[in-house]
């Protein structure tokens, strides 16, 4: 029998899947995960090759063999297949994935958690999975899987023995949470915020707050709703639960009467906070940075507090977890006179409350002797007739936020480039190699830069470049 490495519980085996999925396996098998890309299998995964609108993976089948996949779920046999790997043969790989993310969900006693939001899901979702470690095993999302395949993949992957499922939900059309919450079927649900994202599918903000709302679809009465108190859309999203039959709703933020609050918020390199978690009151670090990051970490709190778990522990783990890739990281970059500066990789995704957020980071770091504070800004994506207004308008949040220069890439950024003060525009490029080079000729010792834009801009180079010379594989230039 082909399958997991030896001395770890398969996660699934070639039975399990016929059942499940009512398909037909070309021989015995067993995995020990589940992948749907080629670029990410570990060996022992059962790969499911997904058909989409661009990509047909069951052309990249001998791929998946070749990285170490034990199985394959098809719904063809492609021509070039050799016949030496087991096959699972269905009608339809995307809904045996689906099926396979059910029989997961329905196979464990695992407490579940889905986390929704218009910002900051990934690093909550990360900061919960911090939390619930001491308190017993968990399985979360990786990354950003949070869309339609990224979903069923997550629980797909769900042992069954997990004590806690953590689940990032995301969509920018409605009616795109409600299958997912349905299939997840969280026994908590968190909204983390709403806010003016993916405008160019939305007719309003209050439209935005009734797709989040869907998250409580698959949330059992008995669940618990966690809400943000700050938000202007609290209590819509409060009606739109309690429309759903839950009753049980507990309430974050720095409001005074938030169930789990905000009392206190310092920073300094690190964030140090204070908070009242329903009477108890606590004083701990957290490794995310910014205000916003900590009053997340109030969803975070009230959680724990309801899954009956030790405030202290999930505290402590979340004064010591690793902060996300491309959402708030930070590295020092060695330059060529020999001094360093500072990035704050923020690349992975922006929206205009994103961009504030990270805006009050950079003014709550404190540059070196010499330094300026420094943002590197690509396009936000997805802001629908109002993007050029809603780059503009970023112009005064960063004349708050003390920046001294400011580098732009993409054709909304423009509208930014123009509204600002000449004595802080650092130059536009329309590439991003052309970025890294304006960057490489102004960069100077105790400078802090914060590079930040949406996903398609790929600011990633720009940190690849600046991380390369971190890791010493080269040395970034320093200008006057």
């Amino acid at each position: 029998m082909i399958g997991a490495p030896q001395g770890t519980a398969p996660l699934w085996n070639a039975a399990e899947v016929e059942a499940v999925t009512g398909g037909h396996s070309t021989a015995p098998w067993q995995a020990s995960g589940v992948s749907i890309d080629t670029r990410t299998i570990n060996p022992g995964d059962l790969f499911i090759a997904i058909r989409g609108q661009r990509y047909d993976a069951h052309n990249f089948l001998e791929d998946a063999f070749a990285a170490g996949a034990t199985a394959a779920m098809v719904s063809r046999i492609p021509q070039d297949h050799g016949g030496g790997h087991p096959l699972v043969i269905v009608d339809d790989t995307n809904v045996g994935l689906r099926k396979l993310a059910g029989a997961a969900r329905k196979r464990t006693a695992a407490k579940v958690i889905a986390i929704t939001g218009s910002v900051g899901k990934t690093s909550t979702k990360e900061a919960m999975a911090a939390a619930l470690a001491p308190l017993g095993t968990v399985s979360a999302s990786l990354g950003n899987l949070n869309n339609r395949w990224g979903v069923p993949l997550s629980v797909a992957r769900m042992p069954a023995d997990a004590e806690y499922g953590v689940f990032e939900v995301a969509m920018n059309h409605a009616g795109e949470i409600t299958p997912l919450t349905r299939l997840v079927r969280p026994d908590i649900a968190i909204v983390t915020t709403v806010d003016a994202v993916h405008l160019e599918f939305f007719d309003s903000v209050e439209d935005i707050a009734l797709a989040k709302a869907e998250i409580f679809y698959g949330l059992d009465p008995t669940g618990v709703a966690i809400l943000n108190a700050d938000n202007p859309y609290y209590p819509l999203l409060c009606d739109e639960a309690r429309a759903r039959g839950i009753a049980n709703i507990l309430s974050f933020g720095e409001n005074e009467r938030a169930d789990v609050r905000l009392t206190g918020f310092h920073a300094n390199g690190t964030s140090r906070i204070t908070c009242n978690v329903m009477g108890t009151k606590m004083d701990f670090a957290l490794a995310l940075p910014g205000r916003h990051s900590a009053q997340n970490a109030m969803a975070v709190l009230a959680a724990v507090q309801a899954l009956g778990g030790d405030l202290a522990s999930a505290a402590e783990a979340l004064g010591n977890m690793a902060t996300p890739v491309g959402r708030g990281r930070r590295a020092m970059v060695r330059l060529a006179s020999g001094g360093t500066a500072t990035m704050i990789d923020d690349s992975y995704n922006a929206s205009p409350a994103s961009m504030r957020a990270a805006f009050r980071v950079l003014k709550e770091t404190e540059p070196g002797d010499g330094g300026r504070r420094i943002a590197v800004l690509g396009d936000m994506a997805e802001l629908g007739p109002g993007s050029a207004r809603a780059h503009e308008e970023l112009a005064q949040d960063l004349l708050a936020a003390d920046v001294d220069l400011v580098l732009t890439t993409g054709a909304n950024m423009m509208h930014l480039d123009d509204t600002l003060p000449r004595h802080i525009r650092g130059g536009h490029a329309t590439r991003t190699e052309e970025l890294v080079r304006l960057l490489e000729g102004v960069l100077r010792p105790g400078d802090v830069v914060l590079v930040k834009a949406s996903h398609s801009q790929h600011l990633g180079q720009v940190v690849d470049a600046l991380c390369a010379a971190s890791d010493g594989e080269k040395t970034m230039a320093n200008g006057g």
